[in-house]
């Protein structure tokens, strides 16, 4: 069973940094994509950024303030955060998938909270 953890959230103020952490039970090179989402409260989660098995990455309009990456031995996926803003408060997912099999994974989900 994949199990994906979420670290990293908390309470920070506008302006500031925060990275979070995926790290994932089994090898990330057996996903084909990983991404965060986000869901803020009274509204649909939504995608924030995905990396590829090639290291590809594609971004929601964050406006270049966060940064995707990976790192295969520690089989972990971080997202640096720089220059949050109140509106990027919403808990943060981190997202696994599998195309072969139709699989996708989901972490617990860790608190974001920006204050103005």
């Amino acid at each position: 069973q994949v199990q994906l953890v979420e670290s990293g959230g908390g309470l920070v103020q506008a302006g500031g940094s925060l990275r979070l952490s995926c790290a994932a039970s089994g090898s990330i090179d057996s996903f084909n994509a990983m991404g965060w989402y986000r869901q803020a409260p009274g509204k649909q989660r939504e995608l924030v950024t995905t990396i590829f098995r090639d290291s590809t990455t594609r971004y929601a309009d964050s406006g270049n303030r966060f940064t995707i990456s990976r790192d295969n031995a520690k089989n972990t996926v971080y997202l640096q955060m720089n220059s949050l803003k109140p509106e990027d408060t919403a808990v943060y997912y981190c997202n696994a998938v599998v195309y072969s099999i139709g699989k996708s994974y989901w972490g617990q989900g860790t608190q974001v909270t920006v204050s103005s």
